[in-house]
């Protein structure tokens, strides 16, 4: 089956195409409605198979900042809280319910600046997981991908750090 490259659309997070669909997307994640698609497909994924949901948590926090959408207050709180979340899973080490957890203090009652997002294409993404799901490169899938993203916001780390390490402290 081909498809009809009339029919494809490049998403504005990641900058990859997808079907172009009549589907609602998320309301403030940046997302094209068929990427969002793809990115259901991926967490049914993983909510469906145990051990792929070790890699939950990285991979919900890079396709977030992936795709932020445009300024906006719950948009530049979901950019924030979610590249603290890399930051404290990829640097920092911590797993995944202390990471939940600071994220809540910095969702709670914060305002949060909105932060000029830098190119995002990566060399991976959803499409990568999906097609690694069930084998044994999942995981390292799903770091290099967490990490790409990380990395491609390195004009705000100091900030995001700064932010994640006072809500890690705090009570």
């Amino acid at each position: 089956m081909t498809t009809d490259p009339l029919s494809l659309e490049p998403c504005p997070g990641c900058g990859r195409l997808y079907p172009r669909i009549e589907e609602p997307a998320h309301a403030y994640i940046g997302a094209s409605p068929g990427c969002w698609a793809e990115y259901g497909a991926l967490l049914a994924l993983e909510y469906g198979d145990a051990p792929l949901m070790r890699w939950h948590r990285l991979t919900v926090d890079a396709y977030t900042a992936q795709h932020p959408g445009v300024p906006g207050r719950r948009s530049a709180q979901s950019v924030q809280v979610h590249l603290a979340g890399l930051y404290l899973t990829l640097e920092r080490g911590l797993d995944a319910a202390a990471v939940a957890r600071v994220m809540q203090r910095l969702a709670d009652g914060r305002s949060h600046a909105w932060l000029e997002p830098p190119p995002l294409a990566t060399g991976a993404g959803v499409a990568e997981l999906i097609e690694a799901a069930g084998g044994p490169d999942y995981g390292a899938r799903a770091r290099a991908w967490a990490e790409a993203v990380w990395q491609a916001w390195a004009p705000h780390h100091s900030a995001i750090r700064a932010e994640a390490e006072a809500a890690l402290t705090s009570h």
